[in-house]
């Protein structure tokens, strides 16, 4: 079995974070394993609080992992400091990486910041020539560009620029744009869109974390960069369909619908 590893904040109500991640590795067939960088309290109405882990203590969490367990791929989610994001960037430059999936988490649904202002350019000269693929939405990717995103041209043009701050991969994702959701895919030479029929569906708490940790767990398990993508989203667009309620607001995406459904359960149904 193939371990991977989630380094990113712990979501109170399951939805996100590192519990969407670990559901979404163990739904995939592999190993999930977590670095925890901040606890935060949040509900399906939105975040309200954040406790950032100690930077030391996520060295620890990190060097405990490396020093005894193989990874087979690395998810990165919320690392909202400064301090935070030079301490990963530093100790994970002491192993042979396998391939790291960036998750630039910036904004919750909600208007959270997820992403201390001054901790941006950091993010940006530590974390993103580390990664092997980059998968920020389009107000992320406007945060970091500094100009609106407007057309799929747009887009194109974006996933270049941010082609040029280091990534290996970029996988712009163009779900804020009206009509039918096209992700554009940036290898330096070629794109590669990735469109899916926009989903009526509210319940869509976790899309990002999991869309990154399935591309983790399919390159991970061997697949090529495309079809790793291109897999991560067949699962996802499955679980925003099957998306459902658990309170007030925005409730989750189905993780583990094909396993519910072979054993005769499925949830609101």
């Amino acid at each position: 079995m193939k371990h991977c590893l989630t380094i990113a904040g712990s979501d109170s109500c399951g939805g996100a974070g590192i519990q969407a991640d670990l559901k979404t590795f163990s739904a995939l067939g592999t190993f999930g394993m977590s670095v925890i960088t901040a606890v935060t309290a949040q509900n399906t109405k939105g975040v309200f609080d954040v406790q950032d882990i100690d930077p030391g203590v996520i060295v620890s969490q990190i060097k405990a992992i490396f020093c005894d367990i193989r990874v087979d791929a690395v998810k990165i989610g919320m690392v909202s400091k400064v301090e935070t994001i030079k301490s990963i960037g530093k100790t994970l430059k002491e192993y042979d990486l396998p391939p790291v999936i960036l998750d630039p988490v910036m904004i919750s649904k909600s208007g959270y910041n997820l992403l201390m202002p001054e901790a941006k350019k950091t993010l940006l000269k530590v974390l993103f020539p580390m990664a092997t693929l980059i998968t920020p939405n389009l107000p992320e990717a406007e945060e970091i560009l500094g100009y609106k995103v407007n057309s799929l041209k747009d887009m194109e043009k974006a996933a270049k620029d941010l082609y040029g701050l280091g990534p290996t991969y970029v996988l712009l994702k163009g779900g804020h744009l009206s009509g039918d959701a096209t992700d554009v895919f940036y290898n330096g030479n070629d794109f590669h869109m990735f469109t899916q029929e926009r989903i009526d569906c509210i319940h869509t708490h976790g899309t990002g974390c999991t869309l990154s940790s399935a591309i983790a767990a399919n390159l991970a398990k061997g697949s090529s960069i495309l079809k790793a993508v291109k897999d991560a989203k067949e699962y996802v667009t499955t679980a925003i369909h099957h998306g459902f309620s658990i309170g007030h607001g925005i409730g989750p995406i189905n993780h583990f619908y094909e396993l519910y459904k072979g054993a005769g359960f499925l949830l609101n149904e």
